[in-house]
């Protein structure tokens, strides 16, 4: 059965970000300096690679906080385009609709009282007038009361959002100090780094100092006297 804390492909590029710091940490780096070519750097660097999800393990407590919060903070199933699209222009044009019917029939039930016209039609009106600005103001209390349901649903998630990188941060920060460091300083240990020896063939000349090197002819028990010919020499 797999580990369902195991080091997620997404989660790669962190792993690296953070193997990059500990590369650049002063004691890993002062260590890999013995090689001015890099290559010891390279070869940690695969190493770590290669052990990440042995790495990932020391922070494991962090890292499975971090997966339960963005699982939570993934989008569930889109809603129905109908619904979602009738229930807003509904909110919004329900109390607008009412409020203008109401006007118009409160203008014309004043109208006609004016005009002194007979019959229940004033009254009617206005009846119907004043029934439509109730539903215009419940409708503009339930528009409201959605847009305010928006303004906390969009508070929370900024909340959760802050949270969710805080436990970012927290995994990063434990993956750092418990497991590649840990992790680099014993590769380190095991494998350290050595200055490149030179290739075969190149010798390095010995060190010859020209005061001290004298010819046979300037030895000291021939200074200062003349070169002693065969005709010179004492019969």
């Amino acid at each position: 059965m797999a580990d369902p804390l195991r080091l997620r492909p997404e989660d790669r590029p962190d792993f690296e970000a953070v193997l990059h710091l500990a590369l650049t940490t002063t004691d890993v780096q002062a260590a890999l300096s013995a090689d001015p070519t890099g290559r010891a750097t390279a070869r940690l660097r695969l190493r770590a690679l290669g052990d990440a999800d042995e790495t990932a393990a020391a922070a494991r407590a962090e890292y499975g906080a971090y997966l339960a919060l963005r699982t939570s903070a993934e989008p569930g199933p889109p809603p129905r385009p109908a619904a979602g699209n009738l229930l807003p222009a509904l909110a919004v044009l329900t109390p607008l609709v009412a409020a203008a019917s109401a006007a118009v029939l409160l203008v014309l039930g004043h109208l006609l009282r004016l005009a002194d016209a007979e019959g229940p039609l004033p009254g009617s009106l206005f009846t119907a007038g004043w029934v439509l600005t109730l539903i215009a103001g419940a409708g503009a209390l339930l528009a409201f009361a959605a847009m305010l349901r928006t303004a906390i649903r969009d508070g929370g998630g900024t909340a959760h959002a802050a949270r969710l990188q805080q436990a970012r941060e927290n995994w990063q920060r434990a993956l750092l100090d418990r497991g590649l460091l840990p992790h680099l300083r014993r590769c380190l240990r095991e494998d350290p780094p050595s200055c490149p020896t030179p290739p075969p063939g190149v010798r390095t000349a010995p060190s010859h100092d020209s005061r001290t090197a004298t010819h046979p002819k300037e030895h000291p028990s021939h200074v200062g006297q003349p070169d002693q010919g065969p005709a010179d020499q004492p019969q």
